[in-house]
């Protein structure tokens, strides 16, 4: 549960919502598309199969009938009288011809027939009614080829071409007339008429595709493949007796279920691929699926922007609570009564107005009794500072240092003089400018390196220094408060450089950056950083220092850059303060942050 008190409470709520209601309301939804998928595309399946399963029985009906009728007329004395006989005129041919009335009746009756043709190699009969001369082109073809070859009928997909020069495709059974003691041949084709199959296989809602074993397709209810592949439209196994399939394809633009079967022809060795395809079923889906979609994304997004709207009513009313709760906490106690209602939230701000108001005036009579200690403490303090100074006269020391450094000059001891004599600027610069509000940073940093110059005659090639001054600062017209560096300095020295064997370094670099301003635009600041290459600090002992500087420990230990600390903080406020950073065995980073002060003559 703590992840959930990550963020605000609007985002809480909302996030509570995200799993309690979406991961559900997802789940169901998923599970509810699944299965209506699954049940609406088995039911159209199912559909589509028994639609296939019809065709294919209407079909076996039509061919059946078609191959009886093909029988009577395979072995019709007349037929064979007709075929064999050797005409000595076109008159005699025409009249034998006429006198047969079985192909009329079968032709007439039974509309599946579209038409009656038969090929004769007799050279004596001419093209009359349904009657043909097998012509070169006739003889050469596959179909005729094949009949001749074998007694038993087949059925085979023929194209044949109207006056106009159109194709047209027919399922057409063929067979070999046999002419018993003749030395000619005949074959009959009978073309199953494709009005009439699009009259019986007709259904609005599918198309049916027709091939005869591997051919092409020679039926297709809505004209559309009529000589293609059917290879092309859906893969066929044509090496197994029965094949089936079901499965789908983009057709058209449209996705489209297929389903095959195929179909072994009554008494003939010839198979019928049938293929049903519905066009409609998975854009029909595809239209639920959407519908199914916007309710369920109503069903999220209209709680969620209900849930939205309370959260972010509920949100406002505990932010305003926290603002004055941290109002009280930052010591501002005039909190004005805007938070209307009658729940705990209304309660709780109300029980704050009233502690907020009992606290202020306590604090009233707790800060006018610290006013009088602390003016009893500052009369003292300057009474006891006036009986310190009348007892030390700083020319006094000013002129016994001198007479020292004077007598280490006379004695040839340089060094002494010269540490006296920087001893003696510190003081000056202690005493004159200690008390002061703001010193030039020329006159900081010649403190600075004086303090810099002892240290190192102390220590030897354990301390050195550099100062470095940005170009674009003047250090004699910008202004600081006194003693703000050389603590750092001294702190980095002792803390940093004591345990240090040699090669000790302390930098001080003065430079001009920008600081983001809570309340404000960017404001300019004086950046100085204190480094040194010492002992550093471990992360605890880096936390530590940074809490005891807000609140310096009674050791002292930290005394000197807690002053700055608070001195900065307390006289020009945020966003200007101090940064501490420090890695152990590579030394401590000091960042003081501080306005630019120009000072004018």
């Amino acid at each position: 549960m703590k992840w959930f008190s990550k963020g605000n409470i609007q985002k809480q709520l909302l996030s509570i919502y995200m799993i309690a209601g979406l991961v559900p309301i997802g789940i169901i939804g998923t599970i509810l598309l699944v299965s209506t998928f699954s049940m609406f595309t088995g039911y159209n399946r199912n559909l589509l199969e028994s639609y296939g399963q019809r065709v294919s029985t209407t079909l076996f009906e039509i061919t059946t009938q078609a191959y009886n009728i093909s029988e009577k007329f395979a072995y019709s004395q007349s037929m064979w009288n007709t075929l064999s006989c050797e005409y000595t005129s076109f008159d005699q041919e025409k009249d034998t011809i006429d006198e047969i009335d079985i192909i009329d009746s079968y032709n007439y009756e039974y509309t599946a027939i579209e038409s009656v043709e038969i090929y004769s190699d007799n050279p004596y009969i001419q093209d009359y009614r349904q009657f043909y001369e097998a012509t070169d082109t006739i003889k050469d073809s596959k179909w005729y080829q094949k009949a001749i070859s074998r007694k038993a009928a087949f059925w085979e997909g023929l194209p044949r071409q109207d006056e106009n020069g159109t194709t047209y495709y027919n399922i057409c059974l063929i067979r070999q007339i046999p002419l018993v003691d003749s030395k000619y041949h005949a074959v009959l084709v009978m073309r199953l008429s494709d009005n009439y199959l699009r009259t019986r296989l007709r259904e609005q809602q599918y198309s049916v595709v027709i091939s005869v074993n591997e051919g092409s397709v020679s039926f297709c209810s809505d004209n559309s493949y009529y000589g293609q592949e059917l290879t092309d439209l859906m893969p066929v196994d044509y090496s197994k007796e029965h094949y089936t399939y079901q499965g789908t394809k983009r057709i058209n633009g449209r996705m489209s279920m297929l389903n095959g079967n195929t179909l072994s022809a009554y008494r003939v060795d010839s198979r019928l691929y049938i293929t049903t395809i519905d066009y409609n079923s998975i854009s029909r889906f595809i239209v639920i699926l959407v519908f199914i979609i916007i309710i369920l994304l109503l069903a999220l997004i209209v709680p969620y922007e209900i849930l939205r709207l309370f959260s972010r009513y509920f949100s406002d009313r505990v932010v305003t609570l926290k603002s004055a709760v941290h109002k009280v906490s930052s010591g501002e106690y005039d909190i004005v009564p805007s938070l209307e209602g009658e729940d705990e939230i209304s309660e709780a701000f109300s029980d704050l107005v009233i502690t907020a108001h009992e606290i202020k005036q306590q604090n009233e009579q707790m800060y006018k009794a610290q006013l009088d200690k602390k003016e009893l403490l500052s009369r003292q303090s300057q009474m006891e500072l006036k009986m310190l100074t009348s007892q030390i006269n700083p020319h006094f020391l000013y002129n016994t240092l001198e007479t020292i450094r004077m007598k280490a000059v006379t004695a040839g001891d340089r060094e002494v003089a010269k540490a006296i004599k920087i001893l003696g600027k510190m003081l000056r610069f202690v005493l004159d400018k200690g008390n002061s509000d703001e010193v030039s940073l020329a006159s900081s940093l010649d403190h600075v390196e004086n303090y810099l110059s002892i240290q190192k005659m102390r220590f030897g090639d354990k301390v050195g220094y550099e100062i470095h001054i940005d170009d674009d600062i003047d250090p004699e017209s910008v202004t600081t408060m006194p003693l703000i560096i050389q603590p750092l300095v001294e702190n980095a020295i002792q803390h940093g450089l004591r345990e240090k064997e040699g090669n000790g370094i302390i930098r001080v670099d003065i430079t001009k950056v920008m600081l983001d301003s809570p309340e404000e635009d960017s404001k300019s600041a004086l950046k100085i950083t204190v480094t040194d290459n010492g002992e550093g600090m471990s992360a605890e002992r880096l936390s530590e220092l940074k809490e005891s500087i807000k609140t310096p420990s009674d050791d002292g230990s930290s005394i000197g850059i807690s002053n700055v600390y608070n001195r900065i903080k307390l006289k020009y406020k945020d966003p200007y303060t101090m940064t501490i950073d420090s890695t152990k065995g590579i030394g401590t980073v000091i960042n003081l942050y501080v306005p630019i002060q120009i000072r004018h003559n």
